[in-house]
């Protein structure tokens, strides 16, 4: 069926718990007491001064856009990629921002920040990551001009001034050509607590791995590729402590969990999994023949995909996620798949463990699972927001 990919629009909530959300003409909107049952945003936010933009709202709200979730780091500062896509009074270009925690505003051009003048945004959905120790901010950009799929780079820039002390291109690892990034996906960087940076993209020539992608893998400082996962279309990979699986041998403090779908549509088999990989362990791909990352652990959908039941009798609906919760207490991770259903994936027993339902079966956008400090699980399914008692 068809799909509507529309991204979302998300709020984000800094060390002080004060909520913003993304406004028109790339402004923020600021409320101070996002948890009371009442009550209005305090104010608007605007990196290129609020006077410029009341002064030209409807221009602003035409040709400038956030394109990306707001990222914010210990200090309350935001990070986030400006799309623009007209002329307007503030000659105003696609940029990445950085607002700090005393309103002032660092803007850097993504064609400065890339050095290359044929980059024309920020990767359409990609979060900016933060390192670690917050100094060190990794965000991917395009030369997707009028199109919804491009080629370019993932960046390490500073973040004291913004400045980019690192780059390096997006290839895929098997052909070598340059990887594509599409507006459609939501994948972002998952830094790794050793530092390593991950970061999902297409493969070049489309279909060459089944749609699957790649999860690309660098050192902190972008300097060192290194050995990728076998799927990374669409997915931010989540983080475990490698304690989280028993009988785990590896060298790893830490594994990756990602999606590890095999799409009947794209000539995969349709057995569509979820898995949890060693970024310290390879093996080889059995569908391209590349060296990849380990599988630690694999579980595949459960729930027949009515689409290929003649052809493929094997394919299940896909995982419909882009990061999953991790519970390292319970051992397990939270995931929904498009069968619309959420489930426990355990790691003691390595099955799916417990399910609960939430709406019919659709094709929908890849989403994310959250466990709330109460233990309460929220997961979407066809754009409606569901809370799991614990």
């Amino acid at each position: 069926p068809p799909h509507d990919w529309t991204p979302s629009v998300s709020g984000a909530l800094t060390p002080k718990n004060e909520l913003y959300v993304m406004a028109g003409g790339g402004t923020l909107l600021y409320r101070a007491n996002p948890d009371s049952n009442g009550g209005t945003y305090n104010s608007r936010v605007c990196y290129y001064g609020l006077s410029n933009y009341n002064a030209n709202a409807s221009s602003y709200n035409s040709t400038v856009f956030i394109n990306t979730p707001i990222t914010i780091d210990r200090y309350g500062s935001l990070y986030f990629g400006v799309q623009v896509t007209g002329s307007n009074p503030s000659s105003l270009v696609s940029s990445i921002v950085k607002i700090k925690y005393d309103g002032t505003s660092v803007i850097k051009p993504v064609t400065t920040a890339a050095s290359d003048s044929g980059m024309s945004k920020v990767v359409h959905n990609c979060a900016p990551a933060l390192s670690v120790d917050g100094t060190k901010l990794y965000v991917a950009v395009s030369n997707a001009n009028g199109t919804n799929n491009g080629s370019g780079y993932l960046l390490c820039m500073n973040t004291s001034d913004m400045s980019t002390s690192a780059k390096v291109r997006l290839k895929d690892p098997k052909t070598g050509s340059d990887a594509g990034l599409h507006d459609d996906g939501t994948a972002s960087p998952t830094v790794g607590t050793d530092g390593d940076v991950y970061f999902g993209v297409l493969e070049n020539p489309f279909l060459s791995n089944h749609d699957r992608g790649w999860l690309l893998h660098f050192n902190s400082t972008l300097t060192t590729t290194k050995t990728p996962a076998a799927f990374g279309w669409d997915d931010t990979a989540s983080v475990l402590p490698s304690s989280m699986v028993p009988g785990y041998t590896g060298t790893s403090t830490y594994l990756l969990m990602i999606k590890y779908n095999n799409y009947a549509c794209c000539g995969g088999d349709g057995v569509n999994k979820v898995a949890v990989v060693d970024p310290k362990a390879t093996q080889t791909d059995s569908i391209t023949g590349v060296t990849v990352l380990k599988e630690v652990k694999v579980a595949p959908g459960v729930t027949a995909d009515p689409e290929f039941v003649g052809s493929l009798p094997n394919a299940v609906r896909e995982w419909c996620i882009n990061t999953a919760a991790i519970d390292p207490i319970g051992r397990c991770i939270i995931v929904n798949s498009e069968d619309g259903k959420c489930y426990r994936w355990s790691m003691v027993t390595g099955t799916l463990s417990q399910v609960i339902s939430l709406a019919p079966a659709t094709g929908e956008a890849y989403t994310p699972t959250v466990i709330g400090p109460d233990g309460t699980v929220y997961a979407i399914n066809n754009a409606t927001l569901f809370a799991i008692g614990n």
